[in-house]
């Protein structure tokens, strides 16, 4: 998906507006990566790159969820982030990384979020700028509001499995799926009813893993029964 659009952006694009002031890259994999090398003018993210609770790394199970208003207003502000902030995410691990902070984002009620179409491994191949210094990052205000609707609880889950009206769609590996690779869980399997499409079939298969087009993503989507009408919860 070569194409400019509301998620995605190209690394032509983005080298022209590399001197945007109002446009914020974030490097989105993990920070001793970024500082190592990363995009001209990008910042890292120096907490868990899945900007969880302060503690998830300590203790996964006991704080499972995105990191609260607060500690989350405290992550962005200080990358540079701010209300009127546009955000280009990248990685170098297929928009995995990059995807999830642009969730986060929109979870607390910025959508003004791309991701960079082929990350890191393009850009570097097609010898666009780059640096390994830390930049100052501009003073900014942003105003978290979470969306709930975002969020499937436990709980939420478990009392939805049965509803037709709600479709899980389980983007993990086809080992995750089957129960062949457990990933040091205790338990292995997949929701009972969910739809197994795992996230990388929405890329292409080459080097740089950039996006389907839209039509071929939509025709995964129709052969896996996955419609707009539906609540869709994915894991």
């Amino acid at each position: 998906m070569n194409e400019n659009n509301e998620f995605l952006v190209s690394t032509e694009w983005l080298e022209k507006s590399l001197n945007n002031p109002d446009i914020c890259i974030v490097d989105c994999d993990p920070y001793d990566a970024f500082g190592r090398a990363h995009i001209l003018g990008a910042v890292g993210i120096k907490v868990h790159h899945y900007i969880k609770h302060p503690d998830y790394s300590k203790s996964p199970k006991e704080y499972p969820w995105v990191a609260e208003p607060d500690v989350a207003k405290e992550i962005f502000e200080d990358m540079g982030i701010g209300d009127t902030t546009t955000v280009v995410a990248y990685d170098s691990n297929g928009g995995l990384w990059a995807a999830r902070f642009w969730w986060v984002l929109n979870y607390y009620g910025h959508s003004d979020v791309k991701v960079l179409d082929g990350g890191w491994k393009k850009w570097f191949d097609e010898q666009r700028p780059i640096s390994n210094e830390h930049k100052k990052n501009h003073l900014a205000e942003f105003t978290p509001k979470a969306n709930l609707d975002l969020i499937c609880t436990l709980d939420q889950g478990i009392s939805n499995v049965q509803n037709k009206n709600v479709t899980f769609v389980d983007v993990r590996s086809d080992g995750e799926w089957d129960g062949s690779n457990s990933r040091g869980n205790k338990r292995v399997g997949h929701v009972p009813g969910a739809i197994h499409v795992e996230w990388t079939n929405f890329l292409k298969e080459d080097k740089y893993q950039t996006f389907k087009s839209k039509d071929e993503i939509q025709k995964i989507l129709d052969i896996n029964a996955i419609t707009p009408e539906q609540e869709i919860v994915t894991y």
